[in-house]
């Protein structure tokens, strides 16, 4: 890595933020990119390799069935696609245009966010319900199932949720309203990893389609995800997804998902054939899930926690910083640190520490509060003192 970033005149970023996109998603293991190096020098069938994908994923998530996407947002697209489209063929190649289709999600208010952009992308309309008075603190509840299921009508082609700690309605609650009127629920679960579980957790309460970021926890590419769910949507989120460049007697997609007969010629390029995933992220994906799936919570966080230490081992050596280690409840407890500082001083800091040699990323979402959060997940050992040193420097700063 080095060596290219020499090449192209680039730097490397000490990344204390976390598992971000714009700083390159999660730093792979050795067998992840071994796995990548192995599929890029060799041809291969990307429907058959999905076939086999859809198995691996079905064991890891309990669902029915599972595919590999460009990216979680990639999987929002081909998600609700599926469930707009379903195995018709003539719906798939009108996409985006969704006129006389069902083509509403209803997504409680307070779950929308920048990302159902995903959603919208595959012609979907998004029909907000409820109020997030608990989230604006102007009461004590948010959206409820009822309001939900008030708004199902004729025209709704799904139900689409945010999946976090503390969301609501909860989700059973969403998945009886929805199958009550035969409804799909699509659960955005992006960074949902760790803990380990909620890979199967929202499956196990009925979700119809989960998404899953690739390049995040699971330490697979960056440009990868995962959608699983029912065999029927996610086998439509694949058709509509991959190179259909065939003549139907040459069309042998993979039997465990797809059964041609029920097609009577090849769906055109569908939506997400923009969204195509190549040999190499597939590979990797599944190399990074195999080894995300088989270490145990308290095994991770043992291997985060020696960077951590580390970490507030060499910031308590600055007398200015507070320095706090603590443990991400959300996310089974991984260990973070963070640095308690005057609000003005945190913004001016971390701003300090992007434009110092080596970069260096923190988490700046509570900066206003005057905290500064790093991360151990995409960090060396060797990172620690570089860090320590780098706000020593920018904390004697006025």
């Amino acid at each position: 890595m080095a060596d290219i970033l020499g090449r192209l005149d680039l730097a490397r970023v000490i990344n204390a933020t976390g598992t971000v996109t714009r700083l390159g998603g999660s730093t792979m293991d050795p067998a992840v990119i071994e796995a990548m190096a192995a599929a890029a020098q060799s041809s291969v069938d990307i429907a058959e390799l999905q076939g086999h994908a859809s198995e691996i994923i079905a064991k890891c998530t309990g669902a029915e069935a599972g595919i590999v996407t460009s990216g979680a947002m990639a999987g929002l697209l081909v998600g609700s696609a599926a469930c707009i489209a379903g195995f018709d063929p003539a719906k798939m190649a009108r996409l985006p245009d969704t006129a006389g289709m069902r083509n509403e999600f209803i997504v409680p208010r307070n779950h929308r966010n920048s990302y159902d952009h995903g959603v919208r992308a595959a012609g979907a309309r998004l029909v907000e319900v409820g109020l997030p008075d608990r989230s604006t603190a102007c009461g004590v509840r948010d959206t409820e199932a009822w309001e939900i299921e008030s708004a199902i009508c004729e025209q709704t082609a799904g139900v689409l949720y945010l999946a976090g700690a503390h969301s609501t309605p909860k989700l059973e609650e969403v998945v009886r309203v929805a199958h009550a009127a035969r409804i799909p629920v699509l659960v955005d679960a992006a960074a949902q990893l760790p803990p380990a579980q909620n890979l199967r957790r929202f499956i196990g309460a009925g979700a119809d389609l989960v998404v899953f970021s690739g390049g995040k926890a699971i330490g697979g590419p960056s440009a990868s995800g995962i959608l699983c769910g029912t065999r029927r949507l996610v086998a439509s989120a694949l058709l509509q997804q991959l190179d259909l460049d065939y003549l139907y007697d040459d069309w042998h997609p993979p039997a465990a998902l797809i059964d041609k007969r029920d097609f009577t010629g090849v769906p055109r390029h569908g939506i997400g054939r923009a969204c195509k995933v190549g040999k190499e992220q597939i590979a990797g994906l599944l190399a990074a899930l195999a080894r995300f799936d088989s270490e145990e919570d308290a095994g991770r966080n043992r291997r985060f926690a020696a960077i951590a230490d580390s970490l507030a081992a060499a910031l308590r050596k600055v007398p200015s910083l507070d320095v706090r280690t603590v443990a991400d409840v959300s996310h089974a407890g991984m260990p973070l640190t963070e640095i308690h500082l005057g609000a003005p001083r945190a913004a001016a800091i971390a701003a300090k520490l992007r434009a110092g040699s080596p970069s260096i990323h923190v988490d700046t979402t509570f900066a206003d509060h005057g905290i500064l959060i790093l991360a151990p997940t995409c960090l060396r050992l060797k990172d620690a003192a570089v860090i320590g040193s780098a706000f020593a420097a920018a904390a004697s700063i006025p």
